[in-house]
């Protein structure tokens, strides 16, 4: 190998251990700024959690549902609340200033809104079944001859 060859191969490992260097910082950081994120908005998840808002809106969000002819799924994603009826979501997701509810139709946010836990949690389901598409009639069935 010439002085040239291994001159060239020094620098381009040093170049690759700088981007790498670089790339592992901002890995780093954006850990970081999510953990902070996440500790801020602790308080805010533990009271969503255990309010008897979310009990409340999960009963009033399933009976409207059933109400539609609706089918309503409830999951917890860590600790953002999520209900789910056709092509329509919303999360209500903890952040440091509050819980905010978030409206999602065709995996795109639509608008979001700021949630009282002390209010009354079945304007805000109404609110969010009053968006979804109306059920499409089944065809009739043909008689048969």
């Amino acid at each position: 190998m010439s002085f040239l060859d291994n001159l060239e191969s020094n620098l381009e490992s040093m170049e690759s251990r700088e981007e790498r260097g670089d790339r592992d910082s901002r890995d780093a950081k954006s850990r970081d700024a999510e953990r902070a994120r996440a500790q801020a908005s602790a308080a805010c998840a533990e009271q969503l959690r255990k309010s008897p808002y979310a009990a409340e809106l999960l009963k009033q969000a399933t009976r409207l549902g059933h109400a539609m002819r609706t089918k309503v799924h409830l999951a917890w994603l860590g600790t953002t609340l999520r209900l789910e009826a056709r092509a329509c979501k919303l999360e209500l997701r903890p952040t440091p200033e509050g819980v905010v509810a978030a409206f999602i139709e065709s995996n795109a946010e639509v608008r979001s809104v700021p949630v009282d836990l002390a209010g009354n949690p079945e304007s805000l389901a109404r609110e969010w079944l009053a968006s979804l598409p109306p059920v499409l009639a089944a065809p009739a069935e043909a008689e048969l001859d």
